[in-house]
């Protein structure tokens, strides 16, 4: 008898030193967390042996990770929020500002009304294309837009919008080189926001390009490709990017969102844009959706399936 009640006495003792630990480790778990600033990247530590005390430590560590990740997400969003308002309102504020100084001249100098005024339209020109880049950037975050992709010849627009910008290709001496093998490509896409991918690639050449704009046509898609202006050359894989100023754009005016746009519709269209640097060469390559969506994806669609998943 004496034996079983030492067995019973020894487990008891077991299981109550046990218990203590238990108690002592969620205590000092406790302190650590009521302790340790939210930015620490301290982890709680596992002193008391068994499995459940180690898997609730991973499941904090864990959530404290991730929470932490999270701040550091919405600390990056925050600074690059602060970041695009500085420079969209600095964009904004240029051209208006521009406009009201030659209104002011216009007051103290009738006589050269019709210059003045010129000059103000070009300004107030500019701001309206930089508030209109703006918008579109804006609803194309909030959620795809209502296109109507449908089998489309891709080259009619770009003579469309090859003619808008006449004047300022001829401005910039930019003569565009057109290299086709044929004029009946056809692709899935909304003409509409074609022809917006269109202009602000042209755009985009004419600011910060020179020398001759070679547009090439294939099946497989468009090729934008001019010789690079003087600076710094800027980073290919960054290109789309909202904002980026790996190239001294600013000075050239733009809200720097001309090419980020050209990427979201590209991709609402089912379709990709890349770019390289071939020598002093900057190329832009548009390849498009050959097929209706849900038929299958395209080359362009797949590769997004790939990222989502």
């Amino acid at each position: 008898m004496l034996p079983v009640f030492i067995l019973a006495a020894f487990a008891l003792a077991l299981v109550l030193f046990r218990l203590h630990a238990y108690r002592r480790q969620m205590l000092e778990m406790a302190r650590i967390l009521e302790e340790t600033p939210p930015e620490s990247n301290l982890a709680l530590p596992v002193e008391a042996g068994g499995e459940p005390a180690r898997r609730l430590c991973r499941a904090v560590n864990s959530r404290l990770e991730k929470g932490r990740e999270l701040r550091q997400e919405t600390l990056r969003r925050e600074r690059e929020l602060k970041h695009s308002m500085a420079c969209i309102s600095h964009d904004i504020r240029t051209p208006l500002a521009g406009a009201m100084g030659y209104l002011q001249l216009l007051e103290e100098e009738p006589e050269h009304r019709a210059e003045y005024l010129e000059i103000m339209g070009r300004r107030l020109k500019e701001l309206d294309g930089l508030l209109d880049e703006l918008f579109l950037y804006t609803r194309l975050q909030s959620g795809p837009l209502p296109l109507s992709c449908e089998r489309t010849a891709i080259i009619p627009p770009l003579y469309d919008a090859l003619a808008e910008f006449y004047p300022q290709l001829e401005a910039a001496k930019m003569e565009p080189k057109l290299e086709f093998d044929r004029e009946d490509i056809m692709a899935y896409a909304d003409r509409e926001a074609l022809g917006r991918v269109y202009r602000n690639l042209i755009a985009n050449a004419v600011r910060h390009g020179q020398g001759t704009l070679t547009i090439s046509a294939t099946d497989r898609g468009i090729c934008f490709a001019n010789p690079l202006g003087p600076g710094p050359r800027p980073d290919p894989s960054r290109l789309f990017d909202r904002l980026y100023q790996g190239n001294p754009a600013r000075s050239h005016g733009g809200a720097g969102l001309g090419l980020a746009i050209v990427k979201e519709l590209m991709e609402q269209m089912n379709g990709k844009v890349s770019a390289q640097i071939a020598g002093d060469e900057l190329q832009v390559e548009l390849c498009f959706c050959h097929e209706p969506a849900g038929e299958g994806p395209s080359p362009a669609g797949a590769d997004r399936q790939e990222e989502r998943a």
